[in-house]
């Protein structure tokens, strides 16, 4: 057996013995963050990866853009429920009481999802900067999180994530920005970038 063989062959008994040694069956926490692209795209890809499964899913978008939204196109019709924050939250938002109102209104959909034993995903977009920015109580995120079926995912999406939820979440993936081509002047697509 040649010394490339062999190697592959040890690496395939490492990955033998991990898949052996995960033995536990329950819903995990994924969290997207980070600088880079890609936090809500690989959500949604999960998403979708659910669907074509027949699990159930359910999402919640904290921030809302004015333009369509193709992944709300394609997954509403295959039945996941989609509760988007009422104010399309900016950045340059002027009136803090109303984003705060909008956010725990949304928020209530959440807990509910949450508790829900039918739903075998929960995605919770941008729901970190809600965090960050004090428009929600990281305890309730947290409680309700924790209290979910035990068989439920959950993954939450955006930048800074707050280090409580980084520590509770099973996996966490962190986007980094290499390149991107709005900084070369090429202007985001329908259908590409959103």
């Amino acid at each position: 057996m040649g010394s490339h063989q062999q190697r592959q062959q040890k690496l395939k008994e490492k990955v033998e013995a991990r898949i052996a040694a995960a033995t536990e069956t329950r819903g995990i926490v994924m969290v997207f963050t980070g600088n880079g692209k890609g936090k809500t795209t690989a959500a949604f890809g999960t998403a979708a990866r659910a669907v074509g499964h027949q699990k159930r899913v359910g999402v919640i978008q904290f921030i809302k853009g004015e333009w369509p939204n193709g992944e709300r196109n394609l997954l509403e019709p295959h039945g996941v429920e989609f509760q988007v924050m009422a104010t399309g939250f900016t950045w340059d938002t002027q009136n803090r009481e109303t984003d705060t109102a909008a956010c725990l209104e949304v928020w209530q959909h959440g807990k509910r999802m949450l508790a829900d034993p039918t739903l075998d995903l929960v995605v919770m977009d941008e729901l970190t900067y809600m965090v960050s920015f004090d428009y929600l109580p990281l305890e309730e995120v947290i409680a309700a999180l924790g209290n979910r079926p035990p068989h439920q995912s959950v993954i939450i999406t955006g930048r800074g994530c707050h280090r409580e939820l980084l520590a509770l979440a099973d996996t966490v993936t962190e986007m980094r920005p290499v390149k991107h081509a709005f900084d070369a002047g090429i202007q985001a697509q329908q259908g590409i970038d959103w």
